[in-house]
C-alpha cells in the first residue's frame, strides 16, 4: 500500500514535470517565431528603404532633367510662400486696440502723439492711419482719397512675389506634362528600335512619363495650398485696413466737431 502511493506520486511528479517542460518548450518556440517575424520585418523595413529611398528613387526614375526643373519650381514656389507668410505675419496687429489707441493719443495728447504711435507700430494698418493723420488740416474728401490711395500702395506691397507663386503652379504640372510627352515619344523610339511592342519597352517609358506628371501635380497642390493661405491673410489684412481708415475717419470727424 505504501509502495503503490509512493508510486502514484511520483507519476503525478512526471506528468507536473513533462506539463511545465512543454509548457516551457512551446513558449520557447513562440519566442523564437517572434523573434523570426521581427528580423522578417527589420529586413523588409531596411529593403523597402523608407519613404525617403523610395522617393529618391522615383526620382532618378522619373529623368534627372525635368524631375530637377520641377524640384526647381518646388524650392522656388516654397521660398516665395515662406517669405510672403513671414511678411505678412509680421504685419498683423490688433487693429481695434490700435485705433483706440489712436483715439485715445489724438483726443488726449494731439495729432503729433497720434503720428508717433502710427509710425512706431508695423503693418499697413498703421501705415494707412499715418497717412490720413498727415493730411488731417484737408476737407474729408481730401483725406478719404489719400486713404484709399496709400491702402492700394499697401495691398501691392502684400501681394509682391505672389505671381512668382502662381508662375510655379503653373509651370510644375506642365514640366510634368512635358515629360510625359518625351516619355511617350521615347517609348515609341524603343519600340522602333526593337522592331517589336514589347509589354517591357513600353513600360519603361510609360513609368518616366507617369513619374514626371505625378511629381508636377504634387508640387502644384503643394504650392497651391500655401499660396491659398497667403491670400486668405492678404485678405483679412485688407479688410482691417478698410475697417481702420472708416473708424479714423469717424475719428477725424468728430475732432473737427469738437474744435
Amino acid at each position: 500500500m505504501g509502495m503503490l502511493f509512493v508510486s502514484t506520486i511520483v507519476i503525478a511528479g512526471d506528468t507536473v514535470s513533462n506539463t511545465m517542460l512543454s509548457d516551457t518548450a512551446t513558449s520557447i518556440m513562440l519566442d523564437d517565431a517572434a523573434l523570426e517575424m521581427a528580423d522578417t520585418t527589420a529586413v523588409d523595413a531596411v529593403a523597402d528603404g523608407g519613404v525617403y529611398t523610395q522617393l529618391k528613387t522615383k526620382f532618378v526614375e522619373g529623368g534627372a532633367g525635368f524631375m530637377s526643373l520641377v524640384a526647381l519650381c518646388l524650392i522656388i514656389g516654397l521660398a516665395f510662400c515662406i517669405e510672403r507668410i513671414i511678411y505678412l505675419s509680421l504685419s498683423e496687429i490688433n487693429a481695434k486696440k490700435f485705433m483706440q489707441d489712436v483715439e485715445k493719443k489724438l483726443v488726449g495728447e494731439g495729432v503729433e502723439s497720434a503720428k508717433d504711435l502710427c509710425r512706431n507700430t508695423k503693418g499697413p494698418v498703421a501705415s494707412v492711419c499715418y497717412q490720413g493723420l498727415l493730411h488731417i488740416q484737408d476737407n474729408e474728401e481730401s483725406i478719404e482719397r489719400s486713404i484709399s490711395s496709400y491702402a492700394s500702395v499697401q495691398i501691392g506691397n502684400m501681394e509682391k512675389g505672389c505671381s512668382w507663386i502662381t508662375l510655379c503652379i503653373a509651370m510644375a504640372p506642365s514640366l510634368g506634362f512635358l515629360g510625359t510627352v518625351i516619355g511617350m515619344v521615347m517609348a515609341f523610339d524603343h519600340i522602333e528600335s526593337a522592331g517589336d511592342i514589347s509589354p517591357t519597352i513600353v513600360a519603361s517609358g510609360m513609368k518616366v512619363a507617369l513619374i514626371t506628371t505625378i511629381f508636377g501635380i504634387i508640387t502644384a497642390l503643394i504650392l497651391q495650398l500655401f499660396y491659398n493661405y497667403i491670400l486668405s491673410k492678404i485678405d483679412h489684412l485688407t479688410a482691417q485696413m478698410e475697417e481702420s481708415a472708416i473708424t479714423l475717419m469717424d475719428i477725424i470727424s468728430e475732432t473737427k466737431q469738437k474744435a
